[in-house]
């Protein structure tokens, strides 16, 4: 189990300043809406037994140096239960982040909905529902750390609603609280670590380093005006054009190649990793998060040269949405000898998650760069790339098929798979000749591509 701090030493761990917001008016006097009897003495003991009036506090504060709108909840009041004035404390920080614009991060501790308020108690998650969407669309990020328990309708909306997610380790993270699961569910599933695996979770980070990450995290979530585009990444690979199509599928697909990690650690400055498709699953084959280049935070998607599955199709549509709602351009490495194509893929929806790729790509407003470094195979590597801004490196190609999977289904011999590689036109220098990439990059002393 997760170490319980309470809301404000949970607040002092991570700011290095914070300004308490006055709580709106209107506190619960009295045994509450459903005249719950006792409910005024129990919330006078959880009162006395931490100095909180309500289970969440909220107010301006920094991190790392960056300006946000954070809230805290009391675990030691009532089970940090969402109640109608926890929702007035709620909307009213949402409020505060809209009117300042800043982003929200929201140190969540919570059991669920407060029973004793009944449906009024439950009917304050459509309070916050809706207050996030309100945030949402006027642009500032939000950003969850779930601190131990984080359960019930606080998961549900403050808690996965976040565009960031991060945990801490050990915490209890469900919908189900322990109480109310079933017998037998596997106790590891509702665990920080257990969301993590499943993708619903981007990082599971150590108290002790939540400052750092939350700062470096308000700092390249930042909202900005429409940016230039990420500068195109240099070749880490010298070598001339292939002279022939096979020659350019055998530099693609050797296992000595530059792949997506080489090029995003030369590339940026620093970087922090999104996990998961946010609906149960994860690829550990594309690489996704935001980074810094030379002062400027640019989003990325990057494949690692497997099979992408349709959970990586989906993160990535998540990442480009969320950096062209920010503002922050976006570079995507393509290297996939194509889309997962197995049973387990087609039951996870490959064709709707590749389709939500391409109109993530379609639909943005910040410029997306596209460099494919390895194999571009077929429509599983075109999903993730620029349409009008792809370059390629000398050790790739980009064709509508594998050139054996051409031959088989044109009815050719396997040792005219090489004519048909040719024949696709599929080398670097071909796809610039065709208008389908811009430049074949070439390696560059400033870490610039062409």
């Amino acid at each position: 189990m997760a170490e319980r701090l309470t809301a404000r030493e949970a607040v002092a761990a991570l700011t290095d300043g914070f300004t308490e917001l006055p709580a709106p008016a209107g506190d619960t006097d009295g045994d509450g809406p459903l005249g719950w009897t006792g409910y005024a003495e129990s919330r006078a003991r959880a009162t006395a037994r931490t100095g909180e009036q309500e289970s969440v506090v909220h107010g301006t504060a920094t991190v790392g140096g960056h300006p946000c709108v954070l809230l805290s909840f009391e675990f030691g009041f009532l089970g940090g239960s969402l109640g109608q004035r926890t929702g007035d404390r709620l909307e009213a920080a949402y409020e505060e982040a809209i009117t300042r614009r800043l982003p929200l991060v929201s140190l969540v501790a919570t059991g669920g909905s407060r029973m004793q308020e009944g449906m009024i108690a439950l009917t304050q998650l459509q309070r916050v529902a809706r207050a996030s969407a309100r945030l949402r669309a006027a642009g500032p990020a939000q950003l969850a750390v779930l601190r131990d328990p984080t359960t019930g309708g606080g998961w549900a909306t403050l808690g996965a609603g976040a565009d960031v997610i991060l945990a801490v380790p050990g915490a209890q993270i469900g919908f189900a609280g322990s109480r109310v699961r079933p017998a037998d569910a596997d106790p590891a599933a509702y665990t920080a670590e257990g969301q993590l695996a499943a993708g619903s979770v981007d990082a599971v980070v150590a108290p002790e380093e939540l400052p750092g990450t939350v700062g470096r995290w308000l700092g390249l979530l930042a909202a900005g005006d429409v940016p230039s585009p990420a500068p195109v990444p240099a070749a880490l690979a010298a070598t001339d054009p292939p002279e022939t199509g096979w020659d350019a599928v055998l530099r693609a697909r050797a296992a000595d190649r530059p792949r997506a990690g080489a090029y995003l650690d030369a590339y940026f400055d620093a970087r922090l990793p999104l996990s998961g498709d946010r609906c149960g699953g994860t690829d550990p084959g594309l690489l996704c998060g935001f980074g810094v280049r030379e002062g400027r935070a640019v989003a990325y998607v990057a494949q690692c040269g497997t099979a992408t599955r349709p959970a990586g199709y989906r993160t990535a549509a998540r990442v480009i949405r969320l950096a062209d709602r920010l503002g922050v351009p976006v570079l995507t490495l393509v290297d996939t000898p194509g889309a997962a194509n197995d049973a387990e893929a087609e039951r996870a929806g490959a064709g709707a998650a590749i389709a939500d790729a391409f109109a993530a790509v379609a639909a943005a407003r910040v410029p997306v760069t596209t460099l494919v470094i390895g194999e571009g195979g077929s429509g599983g590597a075109l999903a993730l790339a620029a349409p009008d801004n792809t370059h390629v490196t000398p050790d790739s190609y980009f064709s509508v098929i594998a050139p054996e999977l051409a031959a088989a289904i044109l009815k050719r011999s396997p040792d005219r798979v090489r004519e048909t590689a040719g024949q696709l036109r599929l080398r670097p220098q071909d796809l610039v000749e065709l208008g389908v990439a811009r430049s074949v990059v070439g390696p560059r002393a400033d870490g610039q591509g062409t």
